[in-house]
């Protein structure tokens, strides 16, 4: 029997080419719930940086950040299925 071949394909996301807290020229902070959730999916996962186009400074502190609100429950653990 031959081994079959298995193609990936890459997808393609239209991130966007700035980051948004460069762009807007402030520091992601755990009490701006708003602005944090903008990077975090339905199910309350934190989107990546190919996703989200946050440089790797902002990506690391939006990430301390979403953690720190959690442990404040001002973000949710969990998603709502």
């Amino acid at each position: 029997m031959k081994k079959k071949k298995f193609i990936r394909k890459n997808v393609k996301t239209n991130a966007p080419k700035t980051c948004f807290f460069c762009k807007e020229k402030k520091e992601p902070e755990f009490a701006d719930t708003a602005v944090l959730s903008r990077f975090t999916t339905d199910r309350a996962k934190i989107i990546g940086r190919s996703r989200n186009g946050l440089c790797a400074k902002h990506q690391k502190r939006v990430t301390i950040s979403i953690k720190h609100a959690r442990h404040l429950a001002l973000l949710p653990f969990v998603g709502s299925f």
